[in-house]
């Protein structure tokens, strides 16, 4: 089972969109797949039709009173099962701290699906906080959207620079570009500049319309859209990232 954490420190860069989008495209081609949603806002769970059954599971899986495979839906997907977030999920650090080797509680409870998955995409909260370096120490990458901009760079060196001084392995952080508006010269100048560092892959997304309605579509892009850019960009990703990652 590969573990991968969808992350940035940042919210508002694509993070879901990619969690989703890429977890579809890996079920697609036969990889068992599971989306965990740690966001209190939802929004994976939302887009793949998935809610809680179970009153504050979120609370109950970081407490200790629930397995993670309990806490597992099926999608309308073949492949895809959701562990979707709730409101309580925003109690998780508290608990966290409560708890002794609270770091190690994302990697213990991903234990109980090792068996059944042969890929887990975690859609991570923004932020830097114990929750965080739980979801750091238990998965094996870290895979990060960045908008080309100096404020969305900066948090990349951010991170970079926290994986060093606590101890995570740079090995396993990557990122992409995301949201890319090809009229702005920024873009591109951010663009160019960092893709001379190989933690960045070649694959982007582009910022149209197509990825904004997965919302009105309660969707992946792939299953509306499959002949948009947007989709071919996504694609690519995926064919980069399970190079990288899967094997």
């Amino acid at each position: 089972m590969v573990t991968i954490a969808i992350y940035n420190l940042k919210g508002g860069v694509g993070k879901t969109a990619s969690a989703v989008n890429l977890a579809y495209l890996s079920a697609k081609e036969g990889y068992k797949t599971l989306v965990w949603d740690l966001d209190p806002q939802g929004s994976a769970s939302f887009y793949l039709g998935a809610s809680s059954e179970t009153k504050n599971a979120s609370k109950k899986l970081f407490g200790g009173g629930m397995d993670l495979s309990d806490a597992v839906l099926s999608s309308a997907y073949e492949n895809l099962d959701v562990i979707p977030a709730d409101l309580s999920a925003r109690h998780a650090e508290t608990l966290l701290h409560e708890m002794k080797q609270g770091r190690k509680k994302i990697g213990q409870l991903l234990q109980g699906v090792k068996k059944e998955y042969d890929l887990v995409i975690l859609d991570c909260p923004p932020g830097i906080s114990l929750l965080h370096d739980a979801i750091f120490a238990a998965v094996d990458w870290v895979i990060m959207p960045n908008i080309p901009t100096t404020l969305s760079i900066r948090s990349y060196e951010t991170v970079h620079e926290y994986f060093e001084q606590n101890g995570f392995a740079l090995s396993k952080l990557r990122c992409f570009f995301s949201m890319v508006d090809h009229r702005k010269n920024l873009h591109h100048e951010v663009m160019n500049q960092f893709y001379k560092d190989k933690i960045f892959f070649k694959s982007y997304i582009p910022y149209l319309s197509d990825v904004e309605k997965m919302g009105l579509n309660e969707s992946p892009l792939e299953n509306y859209a499959p002949s948009s850019y947007a989709a071919q960009c996504y694609r690519d990703l995926w064919k980069e990232l399970r190079k990288t990652c899967i094997g």
